[in-house]
């Protein structure tokens, strides 16, 4: 057995351990043992400020596309198979475009010429041009578009394994369309819930092309603190060790969640 798995174990190894394993070593060595590289993280303000804010978007783009995927899941669940196939493929339908094209669209969307300012203007709705790039609004609603698609699926998906007959028999008892819902229905779908937000909210953390063009260089999510690190500093050990940080931060909210939902709904296996 153990020969059979050597080849997967190997590729785990290379692309895995190794790479985490050097990434944790080049945050405690620099000629010398050292944790001034945590010390860093966890004493100077830049970093608390962007970690803070990197966590604030994830949680609000986490509870917009619940908002918004939520009622979309239902609706491709609820409808007959042709429309929720044609729903699905509007979902994925983003996934043929990649993320760095989908970002500068919106930029051309939002930025104070764009589409939006333009039609708000025509309609004598603002005097001046929004500002809706350059700052926290734009990098969430980039994200929120991007990540949607990953709260939908898992909705989706676990809807799918409501039986409908449960919602029938509530109606039988005499509850309203409402009632059943609240009291059947969404207990039912809360795994669903709990794995799409997980998915969302620990892919929002890792973010990086969207905030850098959206956010304008104000808004100064993790991932861009990495990347300042090392393009701008050179410092990979404090690259090294906000990187540790934000992977120890993912493993604590994956646990976490493990308590509630197995981790292999969460990831999509089941």
């Amino acid at each position: 057995m153990l020969a059979l798995v050597s080849p997967a174990l190997l590729v785990i190894l290379a692309l895995i351990v190794l790479p985490v394993g050097w990434l944790a070593w080049q945050s405690i060595y620099h000629d010398g043992f050292t944790l001034e590289n945590y010390r860093r993280v966890f004493t100077e303000d830049i970093y608390w400020r962007s970690f803070a804010l990197t966590f604030e978007i994830s949680l609000a783009v986490t509870l917009i596309a619940l908002l918004l995927g939520y009622p979309v899941a239902y609706l491709a669940n609820a409808l007959p198979k042709g429309w929720s196939i044609l729903i699905l493929a509007l979902v994925v339908l983003p996934f043929w475009t990649s993320v760095l094209v989908r970002a500068y669209a919106w930029l051309a969307l939002l930025q104070r010429t764009g589409v939006i300012n333009q039609l708000l203007r025509y309609l004598e709705l603002i005097s001046e041009p929004l500002a809706l790039v350059h700052n926290t609004f734009g990098t969430v609603v980039a994200t929120v578009h991007i990540l949607l698609p990953f709260m939908v699926l898992p909705l989706y998906a676990t809807m799918q394994k409501i039986p409908g007959d449960l919602m029938q028999a509530g109606a039988s008892l005499g509850a309203s369309p409402s009632l059943t819902f609240c009291r059947v229905f969404l207990p039912l779908s809360l795994p669903g819930v709990l794995a799409g937000c997980t998915m969302v909210f620990v892919l929002c953390l890792g973010f990086y092309i969207t905030p850098e063009l959206l956010g304008g260089g104000r808004t100064v999510m993790v991932s861009m603190l990495v990347s300042r690190n090392v393009e701008l500093y050179n410092q990979f050990g404090a690259a090294s060790a906000v990187a540790v940080v934000l992977l120890l931060g993912v493993l604590l909210i994956f646990f976490a969640v493990s308590r509630f939902i197995s981790l292999e709904r969460v990831l999509g296996q089941k």
